[in-house]
């Protein structure tokens, strides 16, 4: 007996302001192409169970587009695939802020779909002798995590932060979702855990995994990049991400890599430090030229530390936009070299960065609840670059 695990989907996320000749956000249908794929796979592996951890749309209030690739893509799984079971929990990307505002995932229950959000749920199926137990994001908190001790069978399936799992610089993009210790979850009661919400495949337990995100979705993609190097599971063009297949049976684990629809290309970084600003100009063009995998019509960035302002001035800003033409998004990231502060009493120390106290104000800051969190502090990041970038003459990342 044979499961696959899949979460994160985001479909809907929009980024960029490109758009395909239909009208649609090209990274919105970027997203729905490696949905569409991670389906395919998934009808192939013809698993006994498929189960969904979570954040399937980007926001509470998808756009029309959206939902119906969703609903198709769905509808296609359940079609294709009619004796298995379809379990789906609510992420905190689809859980509503509101008492009034209902969950847009209820439309695929008439699918066949069972659909679990606003509270956890014991899901009972005696012909395969399994009992889920489905906890979507619970703001109000977790319930307790116990298995079905009549079953033959339980899995955990749950979205939600395990401590100490997510690295900073995630936690600060997202929103705080449920989050639960190891402890409570105790993976060894349990025959599968299945976890939604953090964006980088990874190992809990032997028995418990992130499956990931199925394409870059978050806030900060270079950093689910770096991350994935570091695990072996990044590919310069096909990406990092992918479902997971898990056999009940014989309790193995298989992650199956997923392509996703755009490279994201993260260009070797550049240490400015005693350059030029004609040596700079030089090196973004040799870097961009070199690159293993080419930046045109791709999502690009291109680190460049220890930079002081007045070189900054003096680089070529038609040549950054000529670079910037090329691709789909072009992100110069241009530091200048940090300043080390010392204290009254003569300890090394560094005050907070413009960016790091934007940062805490807008995700403290009280919002509306139809508003995304993360979208919120990513599109004030990136007006806060725009304004630094007209200050040193250098247009260092494009407008969203």
């Amino acid at each position: 007996m044979r499961l696959v695990h899949l979460a994160d989907l985001h479909i809907g996320y929009r980024q960029y302001q490109r758009l395909t000749p239909a009208g649609i956000n090209q990274r919105e249908a970027d997203v729905a192409g490696t949905f569409k794929r991670a389906i395919d796979r998934t009808i192939e592996l013809r698993p006994d169970f498929v189960l969904i951890a979570g954040d399937v749309f980007h926001t509470v209030r998808p756009s029309n587009p959206a939902i119906l690739h969703a609903f198709l893509q769905f509808a296609r799984l359940v079609s294709s695939l009619p004796d298995a079971k379809v379990v789906m929990v609510a992420g905190n990307h689809d859980t509503p802020r509101t008492a009034e505002t209902g969950c847009i995932l209820r439309l695929f229950s008439p699918l066949g779909i069972t659909v679990v959000e606003g509270d956890a749920q014991r899901l009972e199926f005696p012909e395969q002798g399994v009992s889920i137990l489905a906890v979507p994001d619970m703001p109000s908190g977790v319930p307790a995590l116990t298995p079905d001790p009549a079953a033959q069978r339980n899995i955990l399936l749950l979205h939600g932060e395990v401590e100490g799992v997510l690295p900073d610089y995630a936690r600060r993009m997202e929103r705080a979702s449920v989050e639960i210790s190891k402890d409570q979850i105790e993976p060894t009661r349990w025959d599968y855990v299945a976890l939604g919400h953090y964006h980088v495949h990874r190992e809990v337990a032997p028995n418990a995994y992130y499956s990931g995100s199925i394409d870059y979705t978050s806030a900060n993609p270079w950093g689910e990049i770096h991350e994935e190097r570091a695990a072996g599971l990044h590919d310069p063009v096909r990406g990092g991400k992918g479902i997971i297949e898990w056999d009940l049976d014989t309790a193995t684990h298989t992650f199956h890599p997923l392509t996703v629809s755009r490279p994201l290309v993260d260009l070797p970084r550049l240490d400015g430090m005693s350059m030029t600003a004609r040596e700079l100009d030089e090196a973004i063009r040799e870097r961009v030229d070199n690159a293993r995998v080419p930046i045109d019509d791709n999502v690009a960035r291109l680190v460049i530390t220890n930079v002081s302002r007045h070189v900054a001035r003096q680089m070529d800003p038609k040549a950054v936009r000529d670079v910037k033409r090329r691709a789909l998004h072009f992100n110069l990231d241009v530091r200048r070299p940090e300043l080390v502060l010392r204290s009254a009493s003569g300890a090394p120390g560094r005050r907070p960065s413009l960016p790091e106290i934007l940062r805490d104000k807008l995700e403290s800051r009280p919002i509306s609840a139809e508003i995304d969190r993360a979208a919120f502090v990513s599109l004030g990041m990136e007006y806060l670059t725009m304004a630094d970038a007209a200050a040193t003459a250098i247009p260092v990342s494009d407008s969203l």
